[in-house]
């Protein structure tokens, strides 16, 4: 066996299972030992259901009293049974597990690991998982390693491959000379420890130097990048600004201070001397989009072509119809074309070769815009909106169908302006840091999980004045070794607590496009009430209808990926309320999420959330909104970050453009953040 050998080369993977460790970009052996834990299973010891705290999770070694109780029918049934100890007695809830019901027989003696919720029916714990008294006594204090899963593969599976691919560690090369690996842990040290580590010491060790090897990468990246562009003439002038004046004046408010510098600062860019590589970075209902369309009119009116790219069709469609809107109200001689992969094949044919002939000068769409046989007629100017879902490498396929356009990158991801600026090393910042008058301020609430109830008394009063409603979860469906709740367990216990005529769709990141597209649009429409979803809400859909977000875990997320959800509501005329659930409960936690009730602002809450968050942080609390790294949080590991950013500066200073290291500049040019960057949703 060797680093390229395929997968179906472990034993226990056959084609099948191959394939589902395909979904998860996992090809041969060598994909596996760099796909790194996205979280750890500490099992705790066994203790008496009597002594259990709710919201926290527990392990109970109990007998089950009486068989289990069905309701339902098929996958949809619902088991509940009674489990006893010698302190007390607890209720036992499974969810679409009707086969359960054939093992689970009275007098059995099993370990029942989940989270104790206090009911009206006494303590209980929903969806717990299942051990022998031995079984679980041998994991008891092992740190095991949770994967991120696909199609039928379990966490046991998983486990086995990597054991089993890890004899090969010795064979990976090491991306990194060895003078710039910090305590000089070897790669093959760190790759073994990060999968399973002896104790919390070691992960530590590995978890610092595999973080530090892939900030380091991604700077050196973003730095070439930024030299290059620094060196590029601007191809494509754009002095004339008449359009983007007859737009301004046609516009029935005026800008903010700080929209009207993001403005300055990008129409200097687009008649200055060099190309523009700009982030435009503001908070959710700043005011991005406008100035986003200034600039392609800007464009227009120096005959170029402008291409905004979002990372969603639904968000796509919603950019689409409101310029299209607006250049018909403002009777402006501009035609705009949507390209996204679910229209109809007739209808992308003529609006390509609207691209194509230059008919069309503002083309907006999703990824469908940087497929090869795509062609622009003039293109001048490339923006992405929501950048973190696209990255380096994606807004370069975009920016190479014009040869080299100006590049407007907007993120709603309140960054600290001190790691933006290493994070986004090849742009220039602009920061829109001040709201539009007129908004009503969000209701915050932080609550435990018995205040579950009066938050759903609030989401129905709100249905039923016609209103909708969020429900956030972190997961999709229940994961071994994460006690945290997800979409396919919520969304069945929510249907049986609200009444039956409450309109319930769920959503998340493994559905398929047209399904996401689907439920979005139903929601967008007022056809869904209530949505119980993951994260993939966060990317900036606007419906005005909404006024409840609900995040339940909430101590599991990054502040600003928190504060990026609330934004989701607020966005029309009626009062809206975000409310955070703590999962467990926790007084460390609220701590950090009290910010949030005492502040709207999305940088003070990104820089109160830099101060707070420390190494005691390890997992569990990411910023799935921002810059994704395989390992690294730019919280958490914001040291690390800035001291990846201080070797980057003195190398490239002794070594610019790293022209004497030829193997790292290599290395560097191939890197992408597909190697460390993931979608966890």
């Amino acid at each position: 066996m060797s680093l390229s050998s395929p997968l179906t080369a472990l034993h226990g993977i056959g084609p099948r299972t191959a394939e589902d460790m395909a979904a998860l970009g996992l090809s041969c052996v060598e994909d596996l030992l760099r796909f790194f834990p996205a979280d750890y299973d500490r099992a705790e010891p066994v203790s008496l259901i009597a002594d259990s705290i709710e919201g926290y999770p527990a392990a109970i070694r109990g007998v089950i009293t009486a068989a289990p109780q069905s309701r339902g029918f098929g996958k949809g049934a619902v088991l509940t049974f009674p489990v006893e100890d010698e302190s007390g007695k607890i209720g036992v809830t499974f969810f679409h597990m009707p086969y359960l019901k054939n093992t689970l027989k009275p007098g059995t003696e099993r370990v029942f690991r989940g989270v104790i919720r206090k009911t009206r029916w006494g303590l209980r714990m929903e969806h717990p998982r299942l051990y022998d008294p031995e079984e679980y006594q041998k994991i008891v204090h092992a740190i095991l390693p949770v994967y991120p899963l696909a199609g039928s593969l379990t966490q046991k599976r998983l486990r086995d491959a990597v054991r089993q691919a890890l004899p090969e560690a010795g064979s990976l090369k090491d991306r990194l000379p060895e003078a710039l690996i910090p305590g000089g842990m070897p790669l093959a040290e760190a790759v073994r420890a990060i999968h399973f580590p002896a104790d919390e010491r070691q992960l530590e060790a590995a978890r610092q130097r595999l973080v530090y090897e892939e900030f380091l990468l991604f700077i050196l990246k973003v730095r070439l990048l930024k030299q290059a562009g620094q060196e590029s003439e601007n191809r494509c002038p754009m002095p004339d600004t008449s359009l983007a004046k007859a737009a301004l004046a046609a516009l029935p408010y005026r800008l903010t201070g700080a929209q009207e510098r993001a403005l300055a600062d990008i129409a200097g860019d687009l008649a200055g001397d060099h190309m523009m590589n700009r982030l435009l970075q503001g908070d959710v209902g700043s005011g991005k989009t406008v100035l986003a369309l200034l600039a392609m009119l800007t464009a227009a009116g120096n005959g170029y072509q402008s291409a905004l790219m979002a990372p969603t069709e639904v968000l796509a469609r919603q950019h689409y119809e409101k310029i299209s809107s607006l250049l018909k109200a403002w009777s402006l001689p501009v035609e705009a074309a949507l390209l996204v992969g679910s229209q109809k094949a007739a209808e992308r044919r003529l609006n390509a070769e609207k691209t194509e002939s230059g008919q069309a000068s503002l083309i907006i769409g999703t990824h469908a815009l940087i497929q090869n046989k795509m062609k622009f007629h003039r293109l001048g100017l490339v923006i992405t909106d929501e950048q973190h879902r696209f990255g380096v490498r994606q807004r370069d396929r975009l920016a190479g169908k014009g040869g080299q356009p100006h590049i407007l990158v907007m993120s709603a991801t309140p960054i600290p302006r001190t790691l933006a600026i290493i994070l986004y090393g090849d742009l220039d910042v602009s920061v829109i840091d001040e709201l539009p008058g007129g908004r009503r301020p969000i209701q915050n609430a932080l609550i435990r999980p018995a205040g579950r109830g009066s938050a759903y008394r609030l989401i129905l009063k709100q249905i039923r004045e016609g209103r909708q409603a969020y429900i956030i979860c972190p997961l999709v469906e229940e994961s071994e070794g994460t006690d945290a709740e997800n979409v396919h367990d919520y969304s069945e216990r929510i249907r049986e607590i609200f009444p039956e005529d409450v309109r319930i769709a769920s959503l998340h990141g493994r559905m398929k496009p047209e399904e996401k597209n689907a439920v979005m649009e139903a929601f967008l429409k007022g056809e869904v009430q209530l949505l119980v979803s993951t994260t993939v809400v966060e990317v900036g859909v606007d419906v005005p209808n909404a006024t409840v977000m609900m995040v339940e875990n909430a101590e599991r997320f990054g502040l600003a990926q928190l504060h990026q959800l609330r934004g989701r509501v607020g966005r029309g005329e009626q009062q809206s309320y975000a409310i955070f659930v703590n999962g467990y409960g926790r007084p460390e936690k609220a701590k950090r999420l009290e910010i949030l009730t005492r502040s709207n602002d999305g940088f003070a809450i990104a820089e109160e959330d830099l101060k707070l968050r420390g190494p005691g942080d390890l997992f569990g609390i990411r910023q799935s909104g921002d810059l994704h790294f395989r390992l690294g949080d730019i919280y958490r590991d914001h040291a690390l970050l800035e001291t990846a950013a201080g070797a980057a500066a003195a190398l490239l200073k002794a070594d610019p453009g790293l022209a004497h290291h030829g193997q790292l500049r290599e290395t560097v040019l191939q890197y992408q953040e597909s190697d460390s960057i993931g979608d966890s949703l």
